[in-house]
């Protein structure tokens, strides 16, 4: 945030500089290009057919006062500048999107609730010690039991400390021996009282009945930390950062942003389609 308003702040100083210029100069002209003089700021100016000096010091003045009168201009730039970076974004997401479809939409490591054939995907990515994804756990619940032709991908993006990672290596462990029972031990963990770790997890398994040194096994696979490595490189390309976050479409949604949000989401990926 102080970034940004250092180059709004920026910004409008080098427009103020240039107008101040032209107005102690005393000419009303826009110069024309190719023929702008370069200017040593910081030794006393004389500009060409004029006969008043102009300083760094009498500009930064005259920039200071506009700022201190117009504040809100900050605001302005302040506004423009995320308006701007959020398009930038877009666009970036766009192409990652086209790019890693396949690992976005149908990786093998990935569970998936509602209708594994449906014609729309969302994709989540959470992480089971999120407090956010626990409350959004009913936003999925609702949009799978209202719409029977939605697909939806649980991409595990462990990012809150070990537990998180540890109960994540369990969960892509029990979704490699147990796919069709996944959906109800997401619900177990993500939906349960109390921190996610790998005891809790562990636990869980078994009641869904994993046997439980098959299960330990399988979470020494190699394979579940080379499916987490590109999980993060693609939250990383995204711009991913805090779950829960969503893919819908040609679109990253980020944050509990609620059932409706999601719902029109949806409607626009299908009218896309």
């Amino acid at each position: 945030m102080k970034k940004a308003l250092l180059l709004g702040t920026t910004g409008i100083a080098v427009a103020l500089a240039m107008l101040a210029f032209g107005f102690v100069a005393g000419s009303p002209q826009i110069a024309k290009a190719g023929t702008a003089q370069p200017v040593e700021t910081t030794q006393p100016v004389q500009t060409a057919g004029a006969d008043t000096k102009i300083d760094r010091t009498e500009v930064e003045g005259i920039i200071r006062d506009y700022l201190l009168k117009n504040p809100e201009v900050l605001l302005e730039v302040q506004d423009a500048l995320e308006a701007k970076q959020k398009d930038e974004q877009r666009l970036a997401a766009l192409g990652v999107i086209k790019n890693a479809k396949e690992q976005i939409f149908n990786s093998s490591f990935d569970g998936i609730v509602g209708n594994p054939n449906g014609k729309v995907t969302i994709v989540e990515f959470y992480d089971y010690n999120c407090g956010f994804c626990k409350r959004a756990i009913e936003d999925m619940r609702a949009l799978t039991k209202a719409d029977p032709d939605l697909r939806f991908v649980l991409k595990e993006f462990p990012i809150l400390g070990p537990d998180s990672q540890k109960a994540s290596v369990v969960s892509m462990a029990f979704h490699l021996m147990m796919p069709e029972k996944y959906g109800e031990f997401h619900n177990a963990l993500l939906g349960g009282q109390g921190r996610a770790t790998e005891a809790a997890a562990i636990k869980i398994a078994l009641s869904l009945g994993a046997d439980e040194a098959t299960l330990r096994e399988k979470m020494k696979d190699p394979s579940i930390t080379e499916a987490f490595a590109k999980t993060y490189d693609l939250a990383n390309k995204l711009s991913i950062t805090g779950t829960p976050s969503y893919v819908v479409g040609n679109e990253v949604v980020f944050g509990a942003l609620g059932q409706e949000v999601l719902a029109e989401k949806i409607e626009a990926a299908k009218a896309a389609l």
